[in-house]
């Protein structure tokens, strides 16, 4: 593994195409939503990538920056702007620090589940806290832990099932760990990749986000602020910074 963890080079070339890149309908839906909720202030995107969404939000009139870990990420983030740079800060988002305030803090697409440990993830609310001006929001986007799929005693869940490519998820219930397992194959070539994860309940991202001294405000199934219900797959979720 080298120094961008697990996504360097190969993965960041293809993370659009992998992680929704393609789906404008889909981006619209999430710019708008983002925007909605940034009032006049600027945005900051925790693990921002390779722009999948600042960038076309940052198109949108909105003040944008970044935090990203991955270098090869960033990389592939300049090779699409079409104007100025946006100010990336390279670094971990449970404690890298962006000079001013920002009115929405977001972190999008299961990215919360990066962070292994539950202390990782504490930090991450409460580095998101440190950026945000009084009233500014925090949203989380993530996935609805699947374990309702999984029968009682097993621990792995196919994911991908294709002539190319292979997927499976082993979880571990004590200690919320997950990792994603994965073999691509090309002709008679394989390779093979296993990420670990956390996961983690929504009322859990609550409790962290009281610990940060941020309170709910919303909780959306989608992007089109559906209602949550126990059948929802994934939330979006939105804390707020106290006015006082």
């Amino acid at each position: 593994m080298d120094e961008d963890g697990y996504f360097g080079d190969a993965v960041a070339k293809s993370y659009d195409d992998d992680h929704g890149g393609g789906d404008p309908a889909l981006i619209e839906r999430t710019v708008k939503c983002l925007k909605g909720l940034t009032g006049t202030g600027s945005v900051l995107e925790f693990a921002v990538g390779t722009g999948r969404i600042a960038l076309p939000l940052r198109a949108s009139g909105v003040d944008v920056k970044g935090i990203e870990l991955s270098k090869a990420m960033v990389a592939e983030l300049r090779k699409k702007e079409t104007g100025p740079p946006m100010d990336v800060t390279i670094g971990d988002m449970t404690s890298a620090q962006v000079p001013g305030q920002f009115s929405l803090v977001f972190l999008v697409f299961n990215t919360i589940d990066n962070l292994v440990t539950q202390e990782a993830q504490i930090a991450c609310f409460k580095n998101a806290a440190r950026h945000l001006d009084k009233g500014g929001r925090f949203l989380i986007e993530t996935r609805v832990p699947p374990l309702q799929r999984i029968p009682f005693g097993e621990t792995k869940m196919a994911f991908a099932c294709s002539s190319d490519h292979f997927g499976v998820d082993d979880y571990d219930l004590v200690t919320q760990r997950y990792s994603s397992n994965h073999v691509w194959m090309k002709g008679d070539q394989h390779q093979h990749l296993s990420i670990p994860f956390r996961y983690v309940w929504p009322s859990e991202l609550d409790l962290m986000a009281q610990l940060a001294g941020l309170e709910l405000e919303y909780r959306w199934a989608d992007w089109e602020r559906s209602p949550f219900t126990h059948l929802s797959e994934s939330h979006i979720s939105v804390w707020r910074k106290s006015e006082g």
